[in-house]
This record gives C-alpha cells, structure tokens and sequence, in this order.
C-alpha cells in the first residue's frame, strides 16, 4: 500500500487538481473545469492512506452509491489511472444517446406510442401508459406479436 505522502505525490502530478484541506489532516482534490456539478476527483486522502475516487462516469469500475471506489490499496500505476479516467469523464459532455420514439400502427387503424424513458421502453395508447418493457427487443417482439408494425413516416 503507497503512503499518504506517496498518494499525495501521484495526486499533484495532476496541475488540473486543487487540493483543499477538510477535516482530521484529510485532504480533498478537486477539478474546477468540471463540465458538471460534480468538482471533487479524489476524496478524503487521510494520513492513513485511505482515498475515494469520484468514478460514477467511468467504465471499469464499480463505485458505491456516491460513485466513489476505495484506491487504498491501488499501486501507483492504478492511481494514476482511474484519477486520469475520473478527471476525463468530468471534462467530457455527456453525449445524450438519442432516445427510441416510434409509432405503431395495427392493421384496424389503431396507433401506440414506444418511447424510451429512464432505460425502459414503455407504450402509450395515447397518454395512457399500456404497457413497459426492460429493453427494446421485448417491447418490439410484443407489439409485432399483438398485430403491429412501426409506421414508417
């Protein structure tokens, strides 16, 4: 396990990082170009070697409920790693994926609605939500089995 001094180093190789001092000697480094609210990359560097990372954008690992995971025991190469990923996520803009909005039509003439929200793909009947699905292949594979077929514009 690297030392705090030795954490503290790999940290400022880092020029974008402003350190500020909290609580008990501990020390937080934050990242004020952030694109989001979120500025704090390294959390709570504690003279004990403890250390979160803020790594809720970034693939790879897996945080706890604040997006933060635990680098006490990272080698100098991991740290430095997931602080380059978490300061990269907190410089990119979140490219909005483009959400499904589809019309259905039944051969009778009636029309639903498949919309993506919140990662569910849900069918309206007019404003009435009908009906929602995990992904798009079982909301599409119920539809095609209740008669409908996307209505092409």
């Amino acid at each position: 396990m690297l030392t705090f001094e030795e954490k503290q180093q790999i940290i400022e190789e880092f020029p974008e990082l402003v350190k500020k001092e909290v609580s008990m000697k501990r020390l937080n480094y934050h990242y004020e170009e952030s694109l989001f609210e979120k500025t704090v990359v390294v959390q709570h560097l504690h003279p004990n070697g403890n250390a979160f990372v803020y790594v809720a954008n970034v693939d790879g690992y897996e945080p706890d409920e604040r997006g933060l995971v635990n680098v006490r025991e990272f080698s100098a190469d991991e740290l430095r790693k997931v602080i380059r990923a978490a300061v990269e996520a907190l410089a990119t803009e979140a490219t909005e994926e483009e959400t499904v909005s589809e019309t259905w039509q039944h051969p009778e003439g009636s029309m639903v609605t498949l919309l993506e929200e919140d990662g569910f793909f849900n069918v309206y009947h007019g404003p009435n939500l009908e009906e929602g699905f995990g992904d798009y292949s079982e909301a599409a594979s119920y539809l095609k089995e209740e008669g409908f077929s996307v209505k092409t514009k």
